[in-house]
Parts: C-alpha cells; sequence; structure tokens
C-alpha cells in the first residue's frame, strides 16, 4: 500500500508505482487531501489499475473494503512523500484522516521516505517525530540531500524512486511479519503451556541481589502467541517491566528456587517453554545489609548452585509432551546448544546471540535458531512478537506430528 503525503514530490510517487508494478507488485494508493494538490488521482488510477483511497468516510468505500481491513491487507506500507506533518501526526497517534487511521490501524510495519525542506527536517521537533516512530518499528529511506523546490539545499529531498523499491525488497525480504501469518487460532486450542521469562533475583542482602540483563520480552511474547493459539498458558516470571500478557495465568516470582516450586505446581502440560534467564548461582543470603566498613576488605561470597529448572522438568515423571529450552550464547552459539540440548534432555533449544552490540537482551529483536536432534533451523532477525508467533506454529506442528504417529 502506498500512501502519498502533501508534497511537491508526489509526482516522484508516480514513477514510484510503475517501477513496482513492473517487478509484479499490487499497489493500493491511498491520497491525503492535500497531495490531491500536486498530482490527480485519475494519473495513479491509471499507474496502479485500481481505485484510488482517499476519503475516511466514504459509505461506498468502507461498504467495499472498510477501512480496518484496507489497513491490514497489505504486505507493506509505504508512505512516499511522508511530509513533516504527515510524520507528527502518525508519531502522535493521532488519525483525522483516511491515511493516519491506516497508519494507526495497521498490523504491517511502515517505510517512511521522507520529503520536507531541510530546515523542517533537521528541527527538533521532526527528529523527536522520526525517533519514535524507528522507535515503534517504523523503517525508513532517505532523505537524500540535494537542491529543493524551494531553491534552498540540503538533506530533505525524497528519495529516487529506485531507492525506495529496493528498500521495499529489503523490508519484504527481512521483515519480522510479512512472510508470516498470525497465529492461528485454535492450532493449540486444549492445550496446557507453561512458559517461564524474565530474569531471577538471588538475594545477597535484604537490599542488593545477583541478577541478569534479561527483560521477558521474549517469554511474554511466546506466553501471549500461545494464548492467541487457544492454548491456557500459565506464565512464570521473574521480575520485569513489563504488563501481564492478556489470556495467561500470571505468576509471579523472585529466585529461580521459587520458580521451580511454581513450575512444579504448574505441571502436568503439553508444552513447557523455559525462555526465562534463571540465575546460575546464588548466595546465602545475609538477614541483614551487609554494610561499607571504611578501610574493610570487600565481602566475599561462595556460590551455591541453583536448581536447573528445565533439566528438572525434562526429566519429571510427568514430563510435558514437548520440552523447550532457550540458550542465550555470546560465543559457538550453535555448538553450544546442541550440547545444552542433550545434557538437558529437552527436545528443542531456541538459541541466540546476546553478545554486546547484538541488542539483544532488553531489545524489541531476536535472531534466533531453532536447534533439534535433527538439525538446526535458522531464522532471519525477527521482531520478538515474530519469534513467538514461529515458535508456537512449529510447536503445533510438532505436537500434530506426534499425535500422529502413535
Amino acid at each position: 500500500m502506498l500512501v502519498v503525503g502533501g508534497g511537491i514530490a508526489a509526482y516522484k510517487s508516480l514513477d514510484l508505482v510503475r517501477r513496482l508494478r513492473e517487478r509484479g507488485a499490487r499497489v493500493r494508493v491511498v491520497m491525503t487531501a492535500a497531495a490531491k494538490e500536486f498530482v490527480t488521482p485519475l494519473a495513479f488510477v491509471s499507474l496502479a489499475g485500481e481505485k484510488v483511497y482517499d476519503d475516511l468516510f466514504s459509505a461506498t468505500d468502507e461498504h467495499e473494503m472498510g477501512h480496518i481491513q484496507l489497513s491490514r491487507d497489505a504486505d507493506l506500507i509505504v508512505v512516499a512523500p511522508a511530509t513533516a506533518h504527515l510524520l507528527a501526526r502518525a508519531a502522535q497517534g493521532l488519525c483525522d484522516d483516511l491515511a493516519t487511521t491506516l497508519l494507526l490501524a495497521t498490523d504491517k510495519r511502515a517505510l517512511y521516505a521522507p520529503a520536507m525542506n531541510l530546515r523542517m527536517w533537521l528541527a527538533p521537533a521532526t527528529r523527536r517525530n522520526v525517533a519514535t516512530l524507528k522507535s515503534d518499528g517504523a523503517l525508513f529511506v532517505g532523505p537524500n540531500s540535494g537542491e529543493m523546490a524551494c531553491g534552498e539545499y540540503g538533506p530533505g529531498r525524497m528519495a529516487e524512486p529506485l531507492e525506495i523499491v529496493a528498500a521495499i525488497e529489503q523490508a519484504l525480504e527481512s521483515d519480522t511479519r510479512l512472510s508470516l501469518p498470525a497465529v492461528e487460532p485454535g492450532a493449540l486450542a486444549g492445550r496446557h503451556v507453561v512458559v517461564t521469562s524474565g530474569p531471577t533475583h538471588e538475594a545477597i542482602d535484604p537490599v542488593r541481589y545477583i541478577a541478569n540483563r534479561s527483560s521477558g520480552k521474549q517469554g511474554h511474547a511466546i506466553a501471549a502467541a500461545a494464548a492467541i493459539a487457544g492454548a491456557r498458558v500459565t506464565l512464570i516470571c521473574g521480575p520485569v517491566m513489563l504488563p501481564d500478557p492478556p489470556g495467561c495465568d500470571v505468576i509471579h516470582v523472585e529466585s529461580a528456587r521459587d520458580m521451580l516450586a511454581a513450575v512444579e505446581q504448574a505441571l502436568p502440560a503439553d508444552v513447557f517453554v523455559g525462555a526465562a534467564a534463571v540465575a546460575d548461582w546464588r548466595v546465602e543470603a545475609a538477614t541483614q545489609k551487609i554494610k561499607k566498613e571504611q578501610g574493610a576488605e570487600a565481602p566475599s561470597f561462595a556460590l551455591v548452585e541453583n536448581p536447573d529448572i528445565l533439566a528438572s522438568v525434562a526429566r519429571a515423571q510427568n514430563r510435558p509432551r514437548l520440552v523447550v529450552g532457550f540458550a542465550a550464547e555470546t560465543t559457538n552459539v550453535i555448538a553450544h546448544a546442541r550440547e545444552k540440548l542433550a545434557r538437558k534432555g529437552c527436545d528443542l533449544i531456541v538459541a541466540n546471540d546476546v553478545s554486546e552490540g547484538s541488542g539483544v537482551f532488553g531489545g524489541d529483536e531476536n535472531e534466533a535458531h531453532l536447534v533439534s536432534p535433527i538439525g538446526v533451523e535458522s531464522w532471519p532477525r525477527l521482531r520478538k512478537e515474530a519469534v513467538a508467533e514461529r515458535l508456537v506454529a512449529r510447536l503445533a506442528e510438532i505436537l500434530n506430528e506426534k499425535e500422529a504417529a502413535e
């Protein structure tokens, strides 16, 4: 879908449609009122071979295809030109016309091709709006530097049509949601799925603790995807700054021992997914705050090994049909995951690289490798919600295969 904003660069969007059509793409065009001051809807109809949408309150358009369906009936939404005004409204979630309503209602990623005067592009407000959109997952191509229609020279020219085509092709190849269907409702109907998520906190004293950098985003996304697939989901999570995902029974815990006790209480289950980053060690916690004494040596602590939740579940008498672990590694990711798969006795390991610079811990994306006894299935870098959807779909498929073989 192409959203055309109101700027002189709108004429380039005509060529963009032509280039996309040459490559076999279907292009639906949505125009803002300002865009029609620069280019006529008839020009886009002629090139796209489809009607142009421009009215949020059109009884005919809403009857033929409601704006909600229109917003989700595309692989990617491209905004070209993306004016300063359009970027501001999209960043703030305003929806006072068809274009901005589609951007707010869509479940697909948007690719913006900004075009505006260089002062507007460099303005702090525009920089904030772009940063907000990027943090929400939006993609950008351009702007380029060059001579403006207003006579000034600098950054603000819309990227050329072929540059935008290349960005579209890259997004369609790598985006987290474009090649993946949503979780199929009912795929896990009647199943019980237990998921662990987040870190554990191991007390040193009443004030301090040992922890790790896990945010819980991946585990929570898996729990939410399993619930959408129709499963009864028990989510056992350590301390996180995330809301409880809808449709899940959530148990909040602090330590590894607390988490193990909650997992054992939640069993039996059809599937166990150990996405939590459980602390491997703990100390015997002091009952009072350990004071820092002037001139005294730093205290030393004897580490005690924490219970192995994943191995315990894999070897339990009431073992789930599928036991899935996670391996967060900084080197030799696949090799370590294979070793962990054998050592823990689980069915699958989701391995990922959490080394410095990967952006996985605390980030919104993950590059996962699904390691099983028969091989490795590597996935591209995806948003964590997409990793969750893909994993849940695979688990449902494996369960069905197991039952068909019995």
